[in-house]
């Protein structure tokens, strides 16, 4: 059973590896974003908590991402692993999680800056299931319509080059410690070079795959 986190900047590709990862492997991807968006449609004690903090524009304490989380992994059949995908964040995280369940593997995706902010500025995500396109590189059939649901497709108003720089930068100074934590506890990491701009996801997802077997995870 794998318990694997994908690690990589804003624009790296988590949630398209991720994705395509789980149709292969057979496990859940825990995304806290879809998470969060799916918890406050409901009517229940923790969906208002998280609603509170998210409508006064504030970020959610760490105390309540972990109650979420831990509410989240409880729903994962009994035998079948996860990755997580945009968790941990902060080394407060990090810790917390460790005593919540091990983590077998980490999958570090690297990636250039300079591919990230135009990757980013040219994104496009469905509003209904969150599928991930780029306008560029990762086209729709139809230009504006989801090819899963058939939604519609958005540009997020943090998309553009100036604030990408400035969440880039966050990233890297959350980041470093976290690297650091896991390789001190000797987790094998896995990591992924992107050098290309155009580079498709599919051989990358084969890459991530093969070293996954390698390390006998599959």
């Amino acid at each position: 059973m794998l318990k694997a986190i994908i690690f990589g900047a804003p624009g790296a590709g988590k949630g398209t590896y991720a994705s395509r990862l789980q149709a292969k492997l057979g496990v859940d991807v825990i995304s806290m974003g879809d998470i969060f968006r799916e918890l406050i449609k409901e009517n229940s004690d923790l969906a208002r908590k998280v609603k509170g903090y998210m409508e006064k524009g504030a970020l959610v304490p760490d105390d309540v991402v972990v109650e979420v989380l831990k509410a989240h992994l409880s729903k994962i059949s009994k035998g079948k692993g996860f990755i997580l995908d945009g968790y941990p964040r902060t080394l407060d995280q990090a810790k917390k999680l460790d005593a919540i369940t091990p983590i077998d593997v980490i999958m570090q995706l690297n990636v250039p800056d300079w591919i990230i902010i135009e990757r980013l500025s040219t994104r496009r995500i469905c509003k209904n299931c969150g599928t991930v396109y780029n306008v560029k590189f990762l086209k729709p059939k139809v230009e504006g319509v989801c090819d899963k649901c058939g939604g519609p497709l958005y540009q997020r108003s943090d998309d553009n080059p100036e604030t990408i720089k400035n969440r880039l930068k966050v990233y890297q100074e959350q980041t470093s410690p976290l690297i650091a934590f896991y390789k001190e506890k000797k987790i094998p990491f896995i990591e992924l070079e992107t050098k290309t701009l155009d580079q498709p996801p599919e051989p990358m997802v084969e890459k991530l795959f093969s070293e996954l077997k390698k390390l006998k995870f599959v």
